[in-house]
């Protein structure tokens, strides 16, 4: 017994040997077997993976990004677009319209909805200046590589069915001057990363599922059109809301709640502002009537109270005003219904008791659901009576007092001493008088007029503010549709961003817009090929696109219903992605050029006959030099290519508010 168990000791080492062996082959054996675990990647998985990983982009490390060696760029701008642009392709789910078929291969400014300048900071390289996507009803998300579009001055992708968030990598778009959003399918908190583009003037966030607060912050940032209605946001305006200076804001069909802050009174430059239907609160702060450009003033759907104050008949320049299916009360100034220029007054569904007889000979008038006696269709008396009875006290609300805005610090711009130094220069002219060659520099001086690019600033368009032309508030009638229970939202409910419209690059320079605006801004969306003209769009009133009645993301082109007075003619026809001819087209981004002035037509003809009356005895020899000049006689060649170099795209140096993009009216 003693031995056959010292013999099992002796051989349980080498078993034990044995058995580890034959598990290191059975290991060696498993590495030349294809693995077939459930967790397994097939070969398209990782095609894919190593497709991708050939895009991949690490913004920590700032680390080279490796793409396939046969591809050649201009310069590693376009690359860097490359690298963005296939990476977001991979990111679209649908694209029923296909605009990114042709999003293949190196030629990045070729892409549709894809446009290209030369870079603001070094004139000689051409990158990527604009993106225009809209209405293309694609799906997919934004994903962290677009940040490697540092040239990127426009983002226009409004009415499609993005979702999820706005990358963190957008702060890096430090020239981006137009973001617009609207219409699509983000949610999460208000997109901070806006708050840290330095350059950003026009922000549209509208029809989306946002939510939470808006950052006092936006109220302190230099934009001029914040369109941020239609989300759900929840939140009180603050008290710096003020401090905005926008021509346009947009903030309905939100939750917010609370006062209509006083400091409104200090947006001067304000022209349009939609709080419809966002739960205010409050008195109307007299300080409205400071408000000296607005044009369009509607605050109806809320909870204001109090009467309307006398100050409104100091905004001059109203045209709209709307402050119906609210609780006001008192009379009516007369002082409001003088107004030069307002158009259409809706106090409908109120508790008004009196109106002087003025407001009944505006073109647009609604007083239905009041408490006026000898009018139609009034509240009853008893309901009058209830609610007459209770008086308002606008401190009860306890909303910030007036706090006027500091006096800006004189403009003392005071350089004019220098001019003085100009006085030397005169003596050379006499030296350049005697030389009897002058016909040949004469038959070169024309030429260069052509290249000045005065016809480039034909447009300003899309001024923020809206054109003056009073025609486009004109369908006052007021909407029989107002049934006594006033059922908010429904019939105002704007429309989406709508078409834009976009006509060829050519045309527009002939006809462009009001220049209503101070901006007479250089046109952003380049005129690259294949430039979905949004760009060029022709700008469209802020309250241009009449809402569809009902869910807020309605289709694009759904007709407008003829209900709200504020509604303009809707945007022009043209076919929404018509590519803009050449390149040739692209105007030029110096601000200063807001008037056209006819291209000086070259004089050279005139200097070119005449060379044959020269005395000097070689004047035969000259007379068959001649006909070089008549090559030159026609500038039309050179005016074309001249212009192509000197600014192609959307980058806007200029610093202006060009309003480019196609996005919606301002909403209503």
């Amino acid at each position: 017994m003693k031995k056959k168990a010292q013999n099992k000791l002796h051989s349980s080492p080498l078993s034990l040997f044995c058995c580890f062996f034959s598990l290191l082959i059975s290991f060696s054996s498993c590495e030349e077997l294809p693995v077939t675990s459930h967790g397994s990647l097939t070969e398209q998985e990782v095609g894919f993976i190593k497709q991708r990983q050939l895009l991949y982009y690490r913004d920590e490390l700032e680390e080279a990004v490796t793409v396939d060696p046969t591809l050649v760029f201009e310069n590693p701008r376009l690359r860097n677009a490359y690298i963005a642009l296939q990476a977001w392709k991979q990111a679209i789910i649908s694209d029923p319209s296909n605009l990114t078929g042709n999003w293949v291969g190196s030629h990045v400014c070729n892409y549709t909805g894809v446009f290209c300048a030369l870079a603001p900071d070094n004139g000689t390289i051409k990158t990527v200046a604009g993106i225009d996507l809209n209405h293309g009803d694609i799906a997919g998300y934004l994903l962290e590589e677009l940040g490697l579009l540092t040239d990127l001055a426009l983002f226009h992708i409004n009415s499609n069915r993005f979702c999820g968030t706005i990358p963190r990598s957008f702060s890096k778009l430090r020239i981006l001057i137009e973001l617009d959003l609207s219409n699509n399918r983000f949610a999460g908190k208000f997109p901070a990363v806006v708050l840290r583009l330095p350059a950003l003037k026009f922000l549209d966030l509208r029809f989306n599922d946002f939510e939470g607060t808006v950052p006092r912050e936006v109220f302190d940032k230099d934009l001029d059109a914040i369109f941020i209605n239609h989300n759900r946001f929840r939140f009180s305006l603050p008290d710096n809301f003020g401090n905005s200076p926008v021509s346009v804001i947009v903030l309905a069909n939100n939750k917010f709640h609370g006062c209509l802050p006083a400091s409104i009174g200090n947006m001067s430059g304000l022209e349009e502002i939609i709080l419809m239907n966002n739960g205010l609160r409050s008195c109307l702060p007299r300080e409205v009537g400071r408000l000296k450009n607005m044009t369009v003033f509607d605050a109806s759907f809320n909870e204001l109270m109090g009467p309307l104050p006398e100050e409104i008949g100091g905004m001059v320049s109203l045209e709209q005003l709307n402050v119906g299916h609210n609780m006001l009360s008192g009379k009516i100034p007369a002082r409001i219904c003088r107004l030069p220029k307002l158009e259409n007054f809706t106090f409908s569904y109120n508790f008004f008791t009196g109106e002087p007889p003025v407001c009944l000979t505006l073109r647009g008038f609604d007083d239905r659901r009041n408490c006026l006696p000898a009018r139609p269709l009034q509240r009853s008396a008893a309901q009058c009576k209830s609610f007459l009875s209770r008086s308002v006290d606008c401190s009860s609300f306890r909303c910030a007092p007036f706090v006027p805005s500091p006096p800006s610090p004189p403009v003392v711009t005071s350089p004019p001493p220098p001019p003085v130094v100009v006085t030397s220069p005169p003596p050379p002219t006499p030296i350049y008088t005697p030389p009897f060659s002058i016909p040949p520099p004469l038959v070169y001086t024309p030429q260069s007029p052509p290249p000045p690019p005065p016809p480039s600033p034909s447009p300003p368009f899309y001024s923020p503010p809206p054109p003056p032309s009073p025609s486009v508030y004109s369908p006052p009638p007021p909407p029989p549709v107002y049934s006594p229970p006033p059922p908010p939202p429904p019939i105002y409910l704007p429309s989406p961003p709508p078409p834009s419209p976009q006509p060829p690059p050519p045309p527009i320079y002939p006809s462009p817009p009001p220049p209503t605006a101070t901006y007479c801004v250089r046109s952003t969306p380049p005129p690259p090929p294949n430039s979905p003209p949004p760009l060029f769009s022709p700008p469209l009133p802020h309250h241009s696109l009449p809402p569809p009645p009902h869910s807020p993301p309605p289709p694009p082109h759904s007709p407008p219903p003829p209900i709200y007075p504020y509604l303009s003619p809707p945007p022009p026809p043209p076919p929404v992605y018509i590519p803009p001819p050449p390149v040739h087209s692209p105007p030029p981004p110096s601000p200063p050029p807001c008037i056209e002035p006819p291209p000086p037509s070259p004089p050279p003809p005139v200097y070119y006959k005449p060379p044959p009356s020269p005395s000097p005895p070689p004047p035969p020899v000259h007379h068959h030099s001649p006909p070089p000049p008549f090559i030159y006689e026609s500038p039309p060649p050179p005016l074309l290519p001249p212009p192509a170099p000197v600014y192609e795209g959307p980058l806007p140096p200029v610093i202006g508010v060009p309003y480019a993009s196609p996005p919606p009216p301002p909403f209503y």
